[in-house]
């Protein structure tokens, strides 16, 4: 029964990830925010949801494992895998604002995480620091857009009426859909594990982590495919930053989260190596991680969950 209500959870996570993206992606391209901008607010947070929920109901689930091992597997999924795949599928040009900004903000956010781990647990007031600084670069971000580029001002007949309400309902469906795909995925996996006698560390940092990144997987892959490699890098390197500050933030102001010292010696070590892989490949020759670069992520993906399962 575990296994029917993992795959279940995961098969709505995915549906209803696509319909909430979906939704957010139409308000927001109402009111002509760029698809950088849309990538790395609106669609990252949309596809970051199944974590935030899965991870506040881990943590007040006592299984604070799975909370904590859920943000860094996805945050190496979502560079290694998803990335990766991206890349393979069509090579992905990366933005001067990626470059300047996200990415800086993205290792600046990973360092952070790592120094607040030390004393074995999240707590609240740190919970705190990482929303405020969250809050702080979203404003950055929209105003620097908006700044930059004029055309991004909004105007109100380019707003359909009809179509926002629509899209406000995909939003509402979808984010119903993750409330009860998170609840069923996370039943599923501690049953698994359990189960197994794996510990819930491991099937937090690999099972739920890939589970809960398939929102980015499937609209990176499409973005990709589409050519839209805005919305591609914005949304990956978003989430990654999203779930640091917005998912363990906010779990943490709502319950304390203990530590696993093996989340701090081996866990966290992967996600700051695969962060600082992608530096060569973003910032070196035509700035561009083409479907060699997207090969070597995808055999670091594979390097990590035999390593973490081993």
């Amino acid at each position: 029964m575990d296994y029917f209500w993992f795959i279940l959870g995961l098969v709505v996570l995915v549906i209803a990830g696509e319909i909430l993206v979906k939704g957010a992606v139409g308000v927001a391209t109402s009111f002509k925010i760029s698809p950088l901008v849309v990538g790395m607010t609106v669609v990252s947070m949309g596809t970051s949801a199944p974590e935030l929920l899965v991870s506040i109901k881990a943590a007040l689930g006592g299984v604070s494992d799975i909370a904590i091992g859920n943000v860094l597997g996805s945050n190496v999924a979502n560079i290694a895998l998803v990335l990766g795949l991206s890349a393979i599928i069509f090579p992905l040009a990366v933005e001067q604002n990626t470059l300047k900004f996200d990415y800086p903000m993205m290792i600046i956010s990973t360092l952070l995480l790592y120094a607040f781990m030390f004393d074995g647990k999240l707590q609240p007031w740190e919970g705190f620091i990482f929303v405020s600084f969250l809050i702080s670069f979203i404003v950055f971000i929209i105003w620097k857009s908006r700044r930059d580029n004029k055309k991004l001002e909004t105007t109100s007949e380019n707003i359909v009426p009809n179509k926002m309400v629509l899209n406000i309902c995909y939003v509402l469906f979808g984010s119903v859909g993750l409330v009860f795909g998170a609840d069923w995925l996370i039943n599923g996996a501690t049953g698994i594990a359990k189960q197994y006698g794996v510990s819930d560390l491991v099937i937090g940092t690999t099972i739920v982590a890939f589970g809960t990144s398939v929102p980015e997987l499937v609209t990176s892959c499409i973005a990709a495919f589409r050519k839209q490699t805005d919305i591609s890098v914005g949304n990956l390197i978003g989430s990654n930053i999203f779930n640091i500050l917005a998912i363990l933030g906010i779990t943490s102001i709502i319950k304390e989260i203990p530590i696993n010292p093996i989340s701090i010696s081996e866990d966290m070590w992967w996600v700051i190596a695969v962060a600082v892989i992608l530096f060569p490949f973003m910032y070196v020759g035509k700035k561009i991680v083409n479907r060699f670069h997207g090969l070597i992520l995808v055999l670091a993906y594979i390097a990590f969950v035999y390593f973490i399962i081993v």
